[in-house]
This record gives structure tokens, C-alpha cells and sequence, in this order.
């Protein structure tokens, strides 16, 4: 698991023995912080509030939600709203569709988020069940709200590129190159990419 400083750490130290480009860049960026959320109803449906807007403007359409909602927006509140009332809030017609599956969902009994299968990828195929959560969406998810060491996006746009300049590659490399170069990483694939995600946010600062 990487939900604490010691055990991210830790993953990494191992990545660093596996491999040298992992070792030089924790000399240049330092070890990540944790960044973990709470797993369950809550935290998904914050990743579909914050879809393509800003940190701001996905909080304050949140903080407009538990105003009408409640605290932790209910599902079964959720769907007693109208189209008008959650529009109100911020929340577009689009996102509206893809709350609504989620709370659906989770009131059916068709989706616990406190006992998904233990299996990741089995997991993520029960998280995209939801409209609106694609393979990346539960991907992060899983990595940081349940924490599992070897979730590897490696879709992911920065992971691709920050893998590549970890390596020393002259391009950024392919999805399927990442996640071949990553077979080797098991079963420490999910610190390796918050390592990317750490270097690309901050070696502009370190590197000048």
C-alpha cells in the first residue's frame, strides 16, 4: 500500500534498487508527498465535479452542492434534486448524468466502494460502470483512495513524460512502452507514477 509517507518511501527506495533513473531523480525532486483521500461515494463524486475545471471552480461547485445537498452531498439526496436545482449549483447537464449514475449505483447495492474486488483490474471494471469514470478516473481512485501499490496509468499524459526523462529517452515514450518499461516495476507501479507525477510538477523548480 502507498498510504503513508513510510510506505511510499519504501516503494520507492525498492524502484530506486530496480532502477537508476529512479535513484537520480529522488537525488533531484525528493521523496513525493502523500496524497491520499478517503475511499467511498464522497471522493468519486468529487472526481466528476472536478472533470475538466479548475482546483477553484470544482470547489466551489462543491461547497454550492453540500449547501443544497448536505455535507457529503447523499445519493439519495442527490437524486431528489431536479435538473434546475443541481444547475444551480453548477453542476451541467453532462455531469448531472454522470452523478446520477454513480448515486444510482451506490443506493442499488450494484457498486460498493467499501468492498471492490481485490483484483485491480476487476476493480477498475466495476468503477467504470459509472458514466462518466473511464480507466484513468479509477485508476487514480484506487491509487489514492484505497491506496494499491501497483495501479499504473500509464495513459497518462505526464507519467509518459516524466517516465521518459527519468529514463534518459530522447522522446516521450508510447503508452504501450510505458507499460512495458513498467513490468519490471511490480509490484511498485503505483509509486513509480506519483514519482512522475512529483518530478514533472517540480523539476522546473529544482532544474531551473
Amino acid at each position: 500500500m502507498v498510504t503513508t509517507s513510510e510506505t511510499l518511501r519504501s516503494s520507492l527506495d525498492a524502484l530506486a534498487a530496480i532502477e537508476p533513473g529512479f535513484a537520480a531523480a529522488l537525488g533531484r525532486v525528493g521523496y513525493p508527498p502523500t496524497r491520499m483521500r478517503s475511499p467511498g461515494y464522497e471522493t468519486l463524486l468529487r472526481t466528476i465535479v472536478g472533470q475538466q475545471v479548475s482546483v477553484a471552480a470544482a470547489a466551489a461547485v462543491w461547497a454550492k452542492l453540500e449547501a443544497e445537498l448536505g455535507t457529503g452531498c447523499g445519493a439519495d439526496v442527490l437524486l431528489s434534486r431536479d435538473h434546475d436545482a443541481l444547475r444551480a449549483c453548477g453542476l451541467s447537464r453532462q455531469k448531472q448524468g454522470y452523478a446520477r449514475s454513480l448515486a444510482e449505483l451506490v443506493l442499488s447495492g450494484e457498486l460498493d466502494l467499501h468492498a471492490l474486488p481485490d483484483d485491480d483490474e476487476e476493480a477498475i471494471a466495476q468503477l467504470v460502470r459509472v458514466k462518466g469514470i473511464g480507466r484513468w478516473s479509477a485508476e487514480i481512485y484506487l491509487l489514492f483512495a484505497e491506496g494499491r501499490p501497483d495501479i499504473w496509468p500509464a495513459g497518462d499524459l505526464a507519467v509518459q513524460i516524466e517516465i521518459g526523462r527519468i529514463l534518459g529517452w530522447p522522446e516521450r515514450p508510447s503508452e504501450k512502452a510505458v507499460r512495458d518499461i513498467a513490468e519490471r516495476w511490480r509490484p511498485h507501479r503505483g509509486a513509480a507514477a506519483i514519482m512522475a507525477w512529483h518530478h514533472y510538477n517540480t523539476k522546473m523548480d529544482v532544474l531551473g
